[in-house]
C-alpha cells in the first residue's frame, strides 16, 4: 500500500517537473520572439 503511494507520488512528481519545463520554455521562446520583433521594428 505505501509502495504504490510512494510509486504514485514519484510519477506525478516527474510528470509535474517535466510540464514545467515545457512551461518555462515556451515563456523563454516567447519572450525571444517578442524582443526579436521589437529590434526589427527599430
Amino acid at each position: 500500500m505505501i509502495r504504490k503511494l510512494v510509486l504514485t507520488l514519484l510519477a506525478s512528481g516527474i510528470a509535474l517537473g517535466l510540464s514545467a519545463c515545457n512551461t518555462v520554455r515556451g515563456v523563454g521562446q516567447d519572450l525571444e520572439s517578442a524582443a526579436n520583433t521589437v529590434d526589427n521594428a527599430t
